[in-house]
C-alpha cells in the first residue's frame, strides 16, 4: 500500500485528494494535510470583502467530508519536508512520512516586497478570507466616510482577476449607496495596459476593459512600480515601454486594496533543488519535480514562466480551470507510476477566467494560456455575473459531496458554447 500525500486543501488540494481517492481505490492511503480546519472558496473573496457574502456562505469544515471519502485528514500547517527521507515535519513537531506527496499549497503572499503595502501595514488584501473580513471593515468605514480609493496590483503580481472584480464590485456598491460622487477611484497595475491580466490580453481585453473604466469614471495607472505606502499615501514609478520612468505619482487614498506578488510558502521554498529563487516548484510535463521523481506539485505554487517580458515584472495567473486539469493529470500519473508503467499524461494549460463586475461581468478563454493561441473568446454581461453566482453554489456542493467531476472546463464549455477543448491543442 503506498501512502499519497496531498499538502494544502485549497480548490485544487481538495478536489485533487477527492480524484486521487477516486483514482487509486481502497488499496492505496490518501492523506490530505492543511493548515486550517476549514475549506474557503477563495474566487468569492471580492463578496466578502463588501458584505455580499458572509464567510459562512463560502467555506465548511473539510474533515467529515474528507473522511466520508476514505481520505484522512489533518489539520496542521507543514513546516518542513525532508525529501530523502520522505518525510514532513508538522506545526506541532510531529512526523508523516510518505510514497508520494503532492504539493498544492498555494502561495506565500509577498507584501513586503513593498513597504507599507498589506494588511499588517496600509493597504486591505482580497487574497484570503481573513483578509477579505478585514477589508469589509475599511469598506463599511468608506460608506460612513467617502474619499480617495486605490484598487490594483503590486510589481511582480500574477492574479490581477480579483483586482478587477473588487474594483468594479465596490464601484457598483458605492453607487448604489449613492456616494459614488464622493469617492475618485484610481487604478494602479504592474500590467503594461488595462486588460493584460498577466496573459497578454485575451482578445481584445484591453478595449473592453479600458472602456467599463471610462464609462465608470475611473483612472488608471500602467507600467505602475509601486515603491512604498504610507498612511493615506501612495508613491508609484510610471514606466514607460522602455523601462524608464516618465512620472513620479503621489496618490492618496482612504482605502486601499492592492494584490500583492507571490512567493513559494517556507517549507517549500527550503527544500533543496525543488523551487526556483521565488519559491515555486519546478515540475516537468507530468507535474512531477523536476528533482525529485515521486513529488507533484500543482496550481499557484508550481513554477511557470511569464508570458511575456514587461517593464514592471508580472507572472502568468493559475487559474481554476488549469488546476484542475494539473490535479487530473497528478492522479492519473500517479496511478499509472504505482501500476508499474511511466507517467505520460500531461495537463491543459488553458485559462478560463469567469470575472463578476458588480452589476455585470466579463468571461475571457485562453486556448492555450501562452499565445500563440488555438481558441481566443470573451464578452461581458449580466448573464456573466449570474453565471459566477450560480458556478459558486455548485462547485461548494460539489465539494461537499466529493465528487471528482471536471467542474471548470464543464463551466467553460457551457460559457463558450463548446462541447470540448481538444488536449491536443492545449499545451505548449
Amino acid at each position: 500500500m503506498a501512502k499519497i500525500v496531498v499538502v494544502g486543501g485549497g480548490i485544487g488540494g481538495l478536489a485533487g485528494a477527492y480524484e486521487l481517492r477516486h483514482e487509486l481505490g481502497a488499496s492505496h492511503e490518501v492523506i490530505l494535510v492543511n493548515e486550517r480546519e476549514d475549506f474557503w472558496f477563495t474566487p468569492s473573496n471580492p463578496w466578502v470583502a463588501v458584505g455580499w457574502r458572509e464567510a459562512r456562505e463560502i467555506s465548511f469544515p473539510i474533515r467529515i467530508h474528507a473522511e466520508k471519502k476514505g481520505i484522512r485528514f489533518i489539520a496542521k500547517r507543514v513546516d518542513h519536508i525532508d525529501p530523502e527521507r520522505q518525510i514532513l515535519t508538522l506545526a506541532d513537531g510531529s512526523n508523516l512520512n510518505f510514497d508520494y506527496l503532492v504539493i498544492v499549497t498555494g502561495p506565500k503572499l509577498a507584501f513586503d516586497d513593498v513597504p507599507g503595502a498589506g494588511p499588517e501595514g496600509f493597504t486591505q488584501s482580497v487574497c484570503t478570507l481573513d483578509h477579505a473580513l478585514k477589508t469589509r471593515l475599511e469598506v463599511d468605514q468608506l460608506l460612513k466616510q467617502p474619499g480617495p480609493v486605490i484598487v490594483g496590483a503590486l510589481p511582480g503580481a500574477s492574479c490581477f482577476g480579483p483586482a478587477y472584480e473588487y474594483l468594479m464590485i465596490l464601484e457598483t456598491v458605492l453607487r448604489r449607496a449613492k456616494k459614488r460622487h464622493k469617492v475618485p477611484m484610481t487604478y494602479v497595475t504592474s500590467e503594461p495596459y488595462v486588460g493584460h491580466l498577466g496573459l497578454g490580453g485575451v482578445g481584445d481585453s484591453k478595449g473592453m476593459m479600458e472602456s467599463l473604466l471610462r464609462d465608470r469614471s475611473i483612472k488608471w495607472i500602467c507600467n505602475a512600480r509601486t515603491t512604498r505606502i504610507e498612511q493615506g499615501r501612495m508613491f508609484v514609478e510610471e514606466l514607460n515601454t522602455e523601462g524608464q520612468v516618465v512620472k513620479n505619482h503621489e496618490l492618496p487614498f482612504v482605502h486601499s486594496m492592492m494584490l500583492p506578488a507571490f512567493k513559494g510558502v517556507d517549507a517549500v521554498a527550503q527544500v533543496p533543488g525543488l523551487c526556483n529563487p521565488r519559491g515555486f516548484v519546478l515540475i516537468d510535463a507530468q507535474q512531477r519535480s523536476v528533482r525529485y521523481p515521486n513529488i507533484y506539485s500543482a496550481g499557484v505554487c508550481v513554477a511557470i514562466p511569464p508570458v511575456e517580458v514587461t517593464p514592471v515584472p508580472t507572472g502568468a495567473p493559475k487559474t481554476g480551470y488549469m488546476i484542475e486539469s494539473m490535479m487530473t493529470t497528478i492522479a492519473t500519473n500517479i496511478k499509472t507510476v504505482l501500476g508499474g508503467e511511466p507517467a505520460v499524461a500531461e495537463a491543459s494549460w488553458n485559462a478560463f477566467c469567469l470575472a463578476d463586475f458588480g452589476d455585470t461581468g466579463a468571461a475571457f478563454v485562453a486556448v492555450p494560456q501562452l499565445p500563440p493561441r488555438n481558441t481566443t473568446w470573451y464578452k461581458k454581461g449580466v448573464w456573466a455575473h449570474w453565471a459566477k453566482v450560480g458556478f459558486e453554489k455548485y462547485f461548494l456542493l460539489k465539494m461537499k459531496k466529493g465528487m471528482p467531476e471536471p467542474l471548470f472546463e464543464r463551466l467553460a464549455l457551457k460559457v463558450i458554447g463548446l462541447k470540448r477543448i481538444d488536449p491536443d491543442l492545449s499545451r505548449q
